[in-house]
């Protein structure tokens, strides 16, 4: 029996203490990637009492769970602020976060393509402003990070039928389309390509049949992709020659 007391007392002296950690939510502008946030987490949690640790890269935002009792808040800014790069402000969840987004979209043929995507991205609060590009299939969104996210924007997208994938202005980066069967439109096919030699990001849309690509095009070329995808038993073609049915 008093074993089992003894037991009692000292879950309940665990489940106070991490009741009595708190958690500082830190802006850092300088944190773009998860690299930025691994050599964040490394520096804080010098300091003793640091518990876990929650990103968000789109806001660039840390939240840092800490026991009062080793370390505090100023500690913690303070250890931040002397990297230099990784200086923080408190997180104001009213702040406009602006960030922009580039999306290549091969499905995405026309003015009336271009008029659609508008109208529906104007329906989410947080968008400022969209640029079409029809020249290169891809559009330009600028959106506050605070009201709406890119997972938002794309889900909207993939609703309407368009399959939205990273764009870079960057000469060695290439994007690839592809039809595969509806049925493999699946998280798994994504996961599955997106372990390829030379791939970025990769999406698919049940409602086109449509497998998008952006890859690094001195990695790999859309020939080597959909010979891979193929050979992972998965039925990609090319797509027959667009005929836009919009403009009629």
């Amino acid at each position: 029996m008093k074993k089992q007391l003894s037991l009692v007392a000292a879950i309940l002296f665990c489940t106070n203490l991490t009741a009595a950690n708190e958690t500082i939510v830190l802006r850092i502008k300088g944190m773009r990637c998860e690299e930025c946030g691994h050599k964040v987490s490394t520096v804080v949690r010098k300091l003793a009492g640091i518990g876990k640790m929650d990103f968000d890269f789109e806001k660039r935002t840390v939240a840092i769970e800490y026991d009062p009792a080793q370390t505090c808040a100023d500690s913690i800014t303070a250890r931040l602020a002397a990297t230099g790069r990784y200086k923080s402000i408190p997180y104001d969840k009213n702040e406009v976060i602006r960030r922009g987004l580039g999306l290549q979209m091969g499905d995405m043929h026309c003015q009336n393509c271009a008029d659609r995507i508008a109208k529906r991205l104007e329906a989410i609060e947080g968008i400022d402003s969209m640029s079409p590009h029809l020249d290169k299939q891809y559009m330009f969104i600028r959106y506050d990070a605070n009201k709406t996210c890119q997972k938002v924007i794309r889900d909207a997208l993939g609703e309407l039928g368009f399959t939205p994938v990273n764009y870079y202005t960057s000469k060695d980066i290439s994007f690839a389309y592809f039809n595969v069967p509806k049925e493999a439109c699946t998280d798994a096919t994504i996961e599955e390509v997106l372990v390829l030699d030379g791939v970025d990001d990769v999406n698919v849309n049940p409602k086109r049949g449509s497998l998008a690509i952006t890859y690094i095009n001195n990695q790999t070329t859309a020939e080597k992709l959909l010979e891979a995808i193929q050979a992972a038993g998965i039925k990609a073609t090319l797509p027959p020659a667009h005929e836009c049915k919009e403009n009629k």
